[in-house]
């Protein structure tokens, strides 16, 4: 990849001053070398969890502290799980779609997405290209929204309760947009195989462009709030590092590995939908802290508001869904005048459809890193199995590597730049 494709945190309003990791590492030294034989040998076992605001939902985590500094952390996950897979392999692969969308609960665009990527590709069935910029331009608004309620439940961590306020606004518009288009604010059931399920109504396209121009000048209030605040900057810089390496050793993608100075994006490296009908750059960091990972984020709400704009403005005239009668169901103005459009709407929803044998697993990039959805047809109705990467589950990892000699306030901290979502990881 070329440079040009990986900007440096600078091109998003970062802070002149350098960054350097020493002299948080000496201090916890100093003060651990400095506490007597006895205290040092002291050590504490805390249950953070399952239900503490600063976990990010229903997580536990075994935190021994030798006085305020960590020093082992053993997630312990399982509290909400629901199940989600194996349910879906007892549904036929069109009803299966809601319920892969409830995983993760904040990404359930991106859910869909995988789940029809890898049923399209047993089926060999052709997405029309307007289908395709209609899902990239409702993948990154859910991309927008879900780094909104990082950003402002996060900030909440900090002691920045003015941000969870303005971060929540602009998720609002975002959900009326997905109500507009969709019907639904939540869990909108839009991405379906071969397409999506309607086209975008009169006037969305406007409404929409609104939300673009406005977003770029919000994102930049919420990077006065916080780069100027130096309670966060003390929090976030250079706390909790950890090297591209080690991430990648772990299997950590996403915002996370990308802070550490990694590009690795798969909307670049391996693109789906269209995604290489566009101009974006990918943003990275250089030392791969806290600050880098909330600068990441940040940063990518500015290259997916690009992408938005540039869907609309290249928006393929066309079919919204395939024309493949054996796995769309067919125009709904047909149902009431057509006979065997009624009885084909009427098997598609109750039987369903076959798929031939075969397994694929089909990733995408989604909020939190690489989400991938692994499917296996056995040739009938429903899907023999159905596994899915969750990249919060692989990212869960790597907070002990992160946080093993910090202070707890950081380890904090820390979980909050993770952005774990439990419904993804209990799946």
């Amino acid at each position: 990849m070329s440079a040009s494709e990986e900007p440096a945190l600078s091109d998003y309003r970062r802070q002149e001053q350098s960054i350097t990791l020493a002299p948080v590492e000496e201090q916890i030294r100093s003060e651990v070398s400095g506490a007597s034989d006895e205290a040092s040998h002291e050590l504490l076992t805390l249950n953070i969890g399952p239900h503490h605001p600063a976990t990010h939902g229903v997580l536990r985590l075994l935190v021994t502290l030798q006085g305020e500094v960590v020093r082992d952390i053993k997630p312990i996950i399982g509290y909400v799980h629901t199940g989600i897979e194996k349910t879906a392999e007892d549904k036929s692969y069109w009803k299966a779609i809601p319920v892969v969308e409830r995983m993760d609960y904040l990404s359930y665009f991106f859910n869909a997405m995988a789940y029809c990527g890898a049923v399209e590709t047993l089926l060999d069935v052709e997405v029309p290209a307007r289908a395709q910029y209609l899902r990239v331009i409702h993948l990154e608004l859910n991309r927008i929204m879900s780094h909104l309620v990082w950003l402002g439940t996060s900030a909440l961590d900090l002691g920045a309760i003015s941000m969870f306020w303005y971060c929540f606004r602009e998720r609002e518009a975002i959900l009326d947009l997905f109500e507009f288009s969709t019907g639904q604010r939540m869990h909108t059931r839009y991405i379906q195989v071969g397409g999506v399920a309607e086209d975008i109504p009169r006037g969305f396209t406007e409404k929409l462009r609104k939300f673009t121009d406005a977003m770029p000048s919000r994102a930049d209030q919420y990077g006065d709030l916080l780069n100027k605040n130096e309670i966060v900057l003390q929090r976030l810089r250079g706390t909790c590092p950890l090297e591209a390496e080690k991430l990648l050793a772990l299997g950590v993608t996403g915002p996370l590995l990308r802070a550490a100075g990694n590009p690795w994006d798969l909307r670049k490296a391996a693109p789906y939908s269209s995604y290489d009908h566009f101009d974006f750059k990918i943003p990275v960091g250089t030392v791969g802290d806290n600050y880098d990972r909330f600068a990441v984020r940040l940063a990518e709400i500015y290259e997916s508001t690009k992408i938005i704009e540039q869907a609309l403005d290249g928006l393929p005239e066309g079919p919204y869904i395939t024309t493949d009668r054996k796995v769309a169901l067919p125009p709904r103005h047909e149902l009431a005048t057509s006979m065997e459009a009624l009885i084909h709407h009427f098997k598609l929803v109750t039987e369903g459809f076959r798929v031939p044998p075969g397994e694929i697993y089909y990733p995408i990039e989604s909020p939190r890193g690489e989400l991938g959805c692994f499917v296996r047809s056995d040739g009938s109705s429903k899907p023999a199995r159905v596994h899915m990467r969750d990249p919060s589950f692989v990212n869960l990892q790597a907070t002990a590597p992160m946080a093993e000699g910090a202070y707890i306030a950081d380890l904090i901290a820390t979980l909050a730049m993770l952005d774990p979502i439990l419904g993804g990881i209990d799946r």
